[in-house]
Order: structure tokens, then sequence, then C-alpha cells
């Protein structure tokens, strides 16, 4: 093969680094396939990246294979899309392991738990760690095949309509809070509610909840949250690195021819990327003007920190005790966690640290 003719095939990208693309576009079946995102379009990281996704699967055989992105609610109510997925109603959702731990807590480490992984360790745990293999095993009880399709970063811990101190100050409040966290609080007097994004002002609006999580400033903005909710925590100790998935049906899945197969996988792990990334750049300048517009900061109390970490670590302990599936797992990322902080501590959260104390400096 001459220079130019090799150079122009290895730009084709994941469907034409081997062989023309015209080719190959010719084997490829047509596939038609519809994913249910559990976001409203109008939270434009998250829905965008169910998009990013789908684009670049089409992009990559020549829109031989075709994914429809529906937002919340359009065809599947935006809790229950791994039901529709598991049952074959529709191919595939893009949505958070964590909001279906009412069917089993195990659900919980494909998203995030409270005091469990930050981004960068669930990324390598998932990828290199065995994690994905782990949930996949787990998944498959629900016809579910996964792959991680986003991260969120570490996010905020939440609005609430008045000041949070100690914590008997959260004792009888109804806050709105997704996956395991609701029942570590639940330890400490919160009355979890499970309500999805597009629902949550009008909640804290009617005062039907008295605070509420979400993600963090790009989308909290974009939410109104604090025109009802003044008072803004942080850390979300609950989401340290909260990943996104593509749910795919098992039988779906293995229908693919294998070149399929795997550019879903490389399309999944570019919107993986992209999600991180965007939010790492929105959530600074939201941030501000959040603040600029009256919304009250503040970190949750040591006391408070000190609290939830006891409870989540009580809860551990009780479930594992009776559902082998979540102690499987647990064991696996707490193990992992704990060896990723030794590196950690010596060069990343040192440099980190250095430079935030710094960074006016410049």
């Amino acid at each position: 093969m001459q220079r130019r003719q090799f150079l122009r095939a290895a730009g084709l990208g994941v469907a034409g680094a081997v062989v023309a693309k015209p080719a190959i576009a010719q084997s490829m079946p047509e596939t038609k396939w519809r994913c249910a995102a559990s976001w409203p379009r109008s939270l434009d990281v998250l829905y965008g990246t169910a998009e990013v996704f789908a684009n670049a699967v089409a992009e990559a055989t020549d829109n031989k294979f075709q994914i429809t992105v529906h937002a919340a609610n359009e065809i599947v109510p935006s809790l229950q899309a791994l039901d529709a997925v598991g049952n074959g109603t529709i191919e595939m959702a893009h949505t958070a392991s964590y909001y279906y731990v009412g069917k089993d807590p195990t659900f919980a480490f494909g998203t995030a738990v409270p005091f469990g992984l930050n981004s960068r360790m669930q990324n390598a745990w998932q990828f290199f760690g065995g994690g994905m293999e782990l949930m996949n095993e787990f998944y498959k009880k629900h016809k579910i095949y996964a792959i991680p399709c986003g991260n969120t970063g570490c996010q905020m811990g939440g609005w609430f309509r008045k000041e949070i101190r100690q914590p008997a100050d959260l004792n009888g409040l109804k806050v709105r809070v997704g996956g395991y966290a609701g029942r570590v609080l639940e330890k400490l007097g919160v009355v979890p509610q499970q309500i999805a994004g597009g629902d949550i002002y009008a909640a804290l609006e009617r005062g039907t909840i008295d605070g509420a999580e979400w993600l963090g400033p790009h989308d909290d903005e974009k939410l109104g949250l604090a025109k009802v909710a003044p008072y803004y925590y942080y850390p979300g100790w609950w989401d340290g690195g909260a990943t996104i998935h593509n749910f795919i049906n098992v039988d779906k899945w293995s229908a693919l021819t294998p070149t399929y197969q795997s550019i879903v996988r490389s399309c999944s792990e570019k919107a993986n990327a992209w999600m991180q990334a965007k939010y790492d750049t929105e959530n600074p300048a939201a941030l501000r003007r959040l603040l600029a517009a009256g919304a009250k900061l503040a970190p949750f109390s040591p006391a408070i920190l000190e609290a939830s970490l006891k409870a989540a670590l009580d809860l551990y302990r009780e479930v594992s005790a009776t559902n082998a599936d979540f102690k499987k797992i647990f064991d696996a990322v707490f193990a992992f966690r704990n060896e990723q902080y030794l590196w950690w501590q010596v060069a990343e959260y040192t440099y980190d640290s250095y430079l935030i104390r710094n960074r006016t400096r410049v």
C-alpha cells in the first residue's frame, strides 16, 4: 500500500482503520435502535452525552447503525428505563445505575456510593480494576449489558430551604436524593424522596420537599434550584464520581455483529470522556453566576460529614451481611479505593492542594 493510501485509511476512525470505508459500510447491516435517556433535553450535558454517543455510532457506520435518543418520559418514564430495557421494550437506555437501588442496593456501585470512588478512580476500576466484569455479572440477572458512558465528577451536596449546621438539623427533612445516599441519610432522620430531575423545582417551590441534590452548578443553575432553596452545600459525599451507563438489552447486544459491538464500546468511551470534560469546563462559571445571584455556599460541617460516614459504614455492614452480590462488589470497590488513595496522597492530592492555595499568584 502506498504511503498516501495508508494514511487515508488510518484516518477513517473506528470503522475504517483497516479497510476502506465504503467496503466496510457495504458489509454493515441496517440497524435502528431507540435509546431512552433519563434526562430532560434542558440538561444539555447529560442529555447531550447520549447524543454524542449516538452521533458517533452513526458516523462510524456511515449511518448504517442509527440510535434515536429520546428524552425522559418521551417513550419511557425517567426512572423506569431499566425495566424497559430488560424486558425488551427498547434496546437501550442512558441512565444512572443507582436509580434502581430499590430493586437491589448492588445497583448503586455502578454509579457511585457514599464515600466511594472519585471519578478517575471509578474509570480506573471500571476499565482496569475488574469493575465492568463484576457489574455486568450482576446486571445480567436483570437482562442488561452495561458500558460506562459519562461521569459527572464530584457532585454538590444539594440545596436546602434552611441552614444545615449539625446532624440534628437533618432530622425530619424531606430531601430529594438519588441512589444509595437516601438510605444513609435515613439513619440521620432524613426522609428521602426519589424525584426525577425535571420535577425537583416544582417540589421545592411547593414545599413538598425541604431540600434536593441534583448534580453540580451547571445543571443546578438550569433547574433554577437557587430560586427556591438558597443554601447550597458541598461536597456531595454520595457522588464522588458518578458514572452514567449505556444499559443495553442483553439479547440485542448479543445479536450485534462483533464490529458493531466494538463501535458501541468505542463510542461509549468517547462520550464517557466528553461528559466530564464538559462539566469541568462549565461548572466554574456556573458557580460564579449562582453566587452572584444570591446562592449561599457552605461546606457540610465536620460533624455532619462524620455522622454521615459512620451511618454509611454501619449500613454497608448491615447490607453485606444479607446480600452476597452487594458484599462482593463492596469489598472490591473499597479495597480499590484504599489502594488508590495511597497514590493520591503522594502526588495528586499534594499537587492539587498546593495549587489551590496558590492559584491567585498567577
